[in-house]
């Protein structure tokens, strides 16, 4: 399956995967992390539930702390 994640595509992505596990296939902490999802947030309560289909666009940023 193909997706194309902070702008690069990804074809090695396994089908029928959802958010939770995509984070886990890209080695990517869950914690401190937002993703959206064709243009729409994804809540993390339904990161598990949220089934990625081929050519979605996510973007996944990661929050850094300083001050």
């Amino acid at each position: 399956m193909e997706l194309i994640i902070n702008g690069d595509i990804y074809d090695d992505i396994p089908a029928g995967i959802n958010v939770a596990d995509l984070l886990a296939h890209l080695q990517l902490p869950s914690a401190k992390i937002a993703v959206e999802r064709n243009l729409e947030i994804v809540p993390r309560s339904s990161y598990a539930s949220q089934i990625l289909s081929n050519g979605d666009k996510l973007e996944i940023i990661h929050f850094i702390g300083g001050g």
